[in-house]
């Protein structure tokens, strides 16, 4: 029918060109953004698939780099440890020979001397043995978690023990009718179970465990020092009631300070005390320990012993940790790998069949274009039917 209102053959031919402009501008992004899916309507299904495995991919990635900190972290502690242990093997050597009596006092009064500052050096290595400014071997990480994957709860734990604690102390001496007392000043953050230590000058050892409560006192902050001090317990007060021992009390006041009340015998007795550490775990047993007997010596030398089995212990199992992480990085890096191929059969565009898709559209693109035309000037013939 020769109509001029309606022109099918032009509709069909537009419709058409429409089509293939939208599959023509899909098959362009595909080619310039080089991913199948660039919106929702291109695949729903895919897209949600395909932004799961990217958080996959980028959660796995992180893993790595956290594990990796982690062997770091731990590299730091064992090579700490590696030196703790070779200051162990010296004071071990200084102890033997100490044993001997070929020595004389003033002999081993010299070994002792490097055996103590051995000990203070240990003292100090465990207490500032740091990874990114926290402490890793005062206690503070004895249970470390790091996360190696993706998801929640993919964790591993690693204990880096309690090599010892790094507290110093200063001492003040006061007298008074009702006793001279020494005043401990100590710098540094108590923990249950430590334990402090001094020398009377008669030269009888107090050792002091600290628990929870005492930890507390001892941690407080508060400067006026008001309050009612606590009483201490868990020491032995010295036999004797000569001058130079601890006679009535131990006690800690508010703001921190050990109080320490020696010889009332007169308004005038006084006392000093000494060597004044704080030990705390691997190092507590060696830090009441001395050489300046031969007796004393080969009890050190046992004690020595189990210090150094202690810390090749925990180098141990820092080293079975790091092999472990170094085994997870590998796998973490092996699944992040094969879960972004998956993501590339899914999400990228396969530029063979793109290019070739696009080749198809031009052409029926330039061919509905002529086609167009044709059936706009088809219309023109119903003109001679009015002639």
């Amino acid at each position: 029918m020769a109509t001029i209102n309606t022109n099918m053959a032009a509709n069909i031919a537009s419709n058409s060109m429409t089509r293939n402009e939208r599959s023509m501008s899909s098959t362009m992004e595909r080619l310039s953004t080089g991913l199948r899916i660039n919106s929702a309507k291109d695949d729903a299904a895919g897209l949600a698939i395909s932004s799961k495995m990217t958080s996959q991919i980028r959660g796995l990635n992180q893993a790595v780099r956290n594990a990796n900190d982690a062997i770091s972290m731990i590299q730091v502690a064992e090579g700490a440890m590696k030196e703790v242990t070779n200051m162990f093997q010296r004071m071990r050597e200084l102890a033997v020979q100490s044993i001997s009596d070929s020595n004389t006092a003033n002999d081993r009064t010299a070994l002792n001397n490097e055996f103590v500052q051995l000990n203070a050096e240990i003292q100090r290595v465990a207490g500032n043995t740091q990874w990114n400014g926290t402490n890793i071997l005062d206690g503070d990480s004895t249970s470390t978690t790091f996360q190696v994957g993706a998801n929640a709860s993919q964790t591993i734990d690693v204990d880096f023990g309690t090599l010892g604690a790094n507290i110093t102390s200063s001492v003040t001496y006061a007298q008074a009718a009702t006793g001279a007392t020494a005043v401990v000043d100590f710098t540094g953050t108590f923990k249950d179970g430590d334990q402090i230590v001094f020398k009377t000058e008669a030269g009888n050892t107090i050792k002091i465990d600290v628990n929870s409560t005492l930890a507390g006192h001892l941690n407080s902050t508060n400067s006026s020092g008001t309050g009612t001090a606590a009483a201490v317990t868990g020491y032995t007060l010295a036999a004797s009631t000569s001058a130079g021992n601890v006679e009535t009390s131990v006690a800690v006041a508010n703001n921190g300070n050990l109080t320490i009340t020696g010889a009332t015998e007169s308004g005038t007795a006084s006392f000093t005390i000494s060597d004044v550490s704080v030990g705390r775990g691997t190092q507590e047993a060696v830090n009441t320990a001395d050489i300046t007997d031969s007796t004393k010596a080969a009890s050190a030398l046992g004690t020595l012993d189990d210090a150094i089995k202690a810390v090749n212990s925990t180098r141990a199992g820092l080293g079975a940790s790091m092999s472990r992480l170094e085994y997870a990085s590998d796998n973490l890096q092996n699944v992040a790998q094969n879960t972004s191929s998956a993501r590339s059969r899914v999400l990228d565009a396969d530029y063979a069949a793109e290019t070739t898709e696009l080749a198809r559209t031009q052409i029926i693109q330039q061919a509905a274009t002529a086609m167009l035309a044709q059936a706009n000037q088809s219309q023109q013939a119903v003109l001679s039917l009015l002639r």
